[in-house]
């Protein structure tokens, strides 16, 4: 009789091999989801709550670790402490830096930081509050950009990673830009959730806070009407102005012509040694009251060039809203609508507008970097440039911004890289592109 075969070595080696190819396939499996964790736009959310956690922890060490540098805020202090001692003539409040160039907002906001922070002497206590402020921000531009899906997870990473001069802004430096911005981004969330007179009224705060805000305006106005129609609009901008007269009726009553004038100068003159943006150009050009005349006619072209792919954008933006609503009543509780593409058309113009702006101002200072970095992303994503160039544009902007002082070089390469992202736009808007 032949002998028995032992097959158990067999067996014990096929288990091995199992064992391992179901690892393996494990192992693919995670690194398909750490992928998706930075490719897949669906997953914006649990990425930016990832990054707003770490976050926290960074200010926290940069406000424990870093020297706070002072710039604005001693001179902020003074001249809300003339309107607390009872002065409401805007010419008589000034502080070191010149006379107070903000709009009432701006006072009373302040006056409750002063107070905050005895009289602000507790700089540390300033800090942690611009450091909340930060947090805030952040997870009002991750909310957007979860609801348009329109960037990739990885660039929320890189809106944290490369904003040391953001960081510096809020928690160094404590200027007042950003507030505003926090205050805008906050109405463009009530906006995208359909709370208009809400986002009006935080609109119109975010103005009285400082006035770069008006950027936004022309697509907002566009917004109102195309969605809205004529008498809604109305209301919103009456909304607006009311914010406005209320907020500055103290020093309306105690000299108006000085708070209009002080308040909403429109035709200030930025000093050529703080300029990062136009430092290529001769001073005297810089100077020159034809340049910035020339500034604005390009401006209002530009507005006027993008203005009829606004006005297709946001009535359809308007209509995908209605098919979206009835959705909504017809799905159950347990099913969602995707509504990113509505979100796409109606951030846009928003961005776009607030980016031209930025393009053919006047001046630009370090602190006004916030005043677009964190919709920079969605703007040259909206592009049609390669993904490896929109880094590299990203990446020199940040490079340009992080130079101090402003060289030749570091402003013509900031304007080319601004350029380039508007042709673009432009571009894409001649060829009927639309914003997804």
């Amino acid at each position: 009789m032949a002998p028995r075969r032992d097959n158990s070595g067999n067996l014990n080696w096929v288990k091995k091999y199992r064992r391992i190819a179901n690892n393996w396939v494990q192992s693919n499996l995670t690194w398909s989801e750490i992928s998706s964790l930075l490719t897949d736009p669906n997953r914006l959310p649990l990425v930016g709550l990832l990054l707003v956690i770490l976050e926290v922890f960074v200010n926290i060490l940069v406000v424990q670790n870093v020297r706070y540098t002072e710039i604005d805020w001693k001179a902020y202090m003074q001249e809300v402490e003339g309107f607390l001692n009872g002065t409401l003539d805007y010419s008589k409040l000034r502080g070191d830096t010149g006379p107070l160039v903000y709009p009432a907002g701006f006072v009373y906001l302040y006056s409750m930081l002063y107070y905050a922070t005895s009289h602000g002497t507790n700089i540390k206590l300033a800090q942690y509050v611009f450091a909340v402020l930060y947090i805030v921000l952040l997870v009002l531009v991750f909310r957007i950009y979860a609801k348009t899906k329109k960037v990739p997870p990885y660039v929320l990473v890189l809106i944290c990673t490369t904003s040391y001069r953001i960081h510096s802004i809020f928690i160094l430096r404590l200027f007042n830009d950003p507030v505003a911005m926090v205050l805008l981004f906050a109405s463009i969330n009530l906006f995208l959730e359909n709370r208009w007179h809400l986002g009006s009224l935080f609109y119109s705060l975010a103005v009285s806070v400082k006035m770069n805000i008006l950027l936004f305006a022309p697509a907002l106005l566009v917004s109102y009407l195309a969605i809205l129609g004529f008498r809604r609009t109305v209301v919103q901008l009456a909304i607006c102005a009311a914010v406005q007269v209320v907020l500055g009726l103290p020093f309306l009553y105690g000299n108006p012509i000085a708070y209009v004038k002080g308040a909403f100068n429109l035709g200030r003159v930025f000093e050529f040694k703080w300029t990062v943006n136009w430092r290529f150009l001769p001073e005297e050009v810089f100077l020159n009251p034809y340049f910035h005349v020339g500034l604005l006619v390009l401006h209002l072209a530009a507005l006027a060039w993008f203005l009829p792919s606004w006005i297709t954008y946001l009535k359809s933006y308007a209509k995908l809203r209605h098919v979206e609503k009835d959705l909504k009543g017809q799905l159950r509780r347990n099913e969602k609508v995707d509504m990113s593409t509505s979100s796409q058309l109606f951030i846009l113009p928003l961005f776009t507008a607030n980016f031209i702006g930025i393009v053919f101002s006047r001046s630009l200072h370090y602190q006004f970097y916030v005043w677009y970095f964190h919709t920079l992303p969605y703007i040259v994503w909206c592009t049609s440039y390669q993904t490896v160039t929109k880094i590299v544009i990203l990446g020199v902007i940040e490079l340009c911004w992080n130079t101090y002082p402003s060289t030749i070089f570091s402003s013509a390469a900031l304007y080319i890289c601004h350029i380039a992202l508007l042709f673009s736009l432009a571009n894409n808007k001649a060829k009927g592109t639309k914003a997804r």
